[in-house]
């Protein structure tokens, strides 16, 4: 039995969602968002490195030896599949362990707004999901094709590195493809896919500029493109796309992006008030004619107050959703804060007001004061 297998039963049992070895440093587990370390000596670079070479093959060793990254996916039989990757730092090798779900969850258990299965629906277009690292991205993207799987009747491809989620074929057939072991690249990838009939992509990360041009052509020639990208809202989501060409090639990536776009589902993960796990604040962009117009127009920064306006079209800005979170005693207001764009907005929510903002408080207290109407004479 490999060394990490004992780890990976410590995550079940303790409900981690990553573990984290690192030379020279304690193994440690995320528990609820927050890293607990784990009652075990220090690993010195040999041995864990040892450890590490114990769940992967020659090949991955020396691609790992060459690169200094590594990439893969591991399955322990009864516990569950992991996302792993390499990589070397100041003290050595070090690891993060992912667990995938083995599960797939449904749109309902995931709590996810109607909107999502009309995304799930669509004959052609892009859909992204955006967030940090850990948000939850894969597992959305998961339900979105699990509910096309069951309601459509057609070929969906996806592009992973590594493959999470292994769907089985229900009412359309399903291809899984793996970055490194069935193709290349992302671009050879995508280039590929074109020509094998497809009706539904899923790209695992646009990470560059190529990449990013293909997911776009795709879409603008017939078929549903869903994607990640590591943005923090819609409109930086869309501000990315768009700055990652040449300032010659902008104009048309804006007039292609604003003809293609169907959907942003930007994600932030806060932990619960009740202490039971984490809770999804999702901000929602819906590809409406005005918003395709301020993509096409170059005013992005327009775009929040189009998803303030916009929630018939099932659209919501994401300082609203952390602020119903706050009045659902779902979230504590200084986590909404954290995440927050406008940040001003939460001050009113908090305890304690940060240094930084007392300022801009006490400029509110005293317009608010010299506003009010005089004292009538008596």
């Amino acid at each position: 039995m490999a060394r990490l297998d004992s780890f990976f039963r410590l995550m079940n049992a303790q409900g981690a969602s990553d573990l984290h070895v690192a030379s020279g440093n304690l193994p440690a587990l995320r528990i609820k968002g927050d890293i607990e370390r784990v009652h075990y000596h220090v690993l010195e670079d040999d041995e864990l490195r040892d450890i590490l070479y114990e769940i992967i093959d020659d090949e991955l060793k020396k691609e790992f030896e060459e690169c200094g990254d590594l990439d893969f996916a591991y399955e322990l039989p009864g516990v569950g599949r992991f996302r792993g990757n390499y990589f070397r730092q100041a003290n050595g090798v070090a690891a993060v362990f992912r667990q995938i779900p083995s599960e797939i969850l449904t749109m309902e258990q995931l709590g996810l707004p109607p909107i999502v299965k009309r995304f799930a629906q669509l004959e052609k277009g892009l859909v992204l999901v955006t967030g940090p690292t850990g948000s939850g991205k894969s597992t959305t993207l998961a339900a979105v094709v699990d509910y096309a799987n069951k309601h459509r009747r057609d070929h969906i491809i996806t592009i992973e590195d590594p493959i999470e989620f292994h769907h089985r074929s229900r009412n359309c057939i399903i291809n899984h493809r793996e970055m490194h072991h069935h193709t290349k690249s992302w671009a050879a990838a995508l280039r590929g896919a074109l020509r094998e009939d497809p009706d539904i992509i899923l790209v695992g990360e646009m990470r560059d500029q190529e990449t990013i041009a293909l997911a776009l052509e795709a879409a603008a020639t017939g078929h549903l493109v869903l994607a990640t990208l590591h943005t923090q809202s819609a409109s930086k989501t869309i501000h990315r796309m768009i700055e990652v060409f040449p300032a010659e090639q902008q104009e048309g990536i804006r007039s292609l992006l604003s003809d293609t776009l169907k959907g942003v589902i930007a994600q932030r993960l806060l932990k619960r008030i009740d202490g039971k796990g984490r809770i999804a604040a999702l901000e929602i962009l819906v590809g409406t004619p005005a918003c395709c117009a301020l993509i096409r127009e170059g005013k992005t920064h327009q775009l929040p107050t189009v998803m303030q306006t916009g929630r018939k079209y099932g659209m919501v800005y994401g300082d609203d959703a952390l602020e119903d979170l706050i009045r659902e005693k779902m979230v504590a207001p200084e986590d909404a804060f954290e995440s927050a764009e406008e940040k001003e907005r939460f001050l009113p929510y908090l305890k304690k007001v940060p240094e930084e903002y007392r300022e801009l408080m006490e400029q509110r207290a005293e317009g608010a004061r010299g506003n009010r109407p005089a004292p009538a004479a008596r």
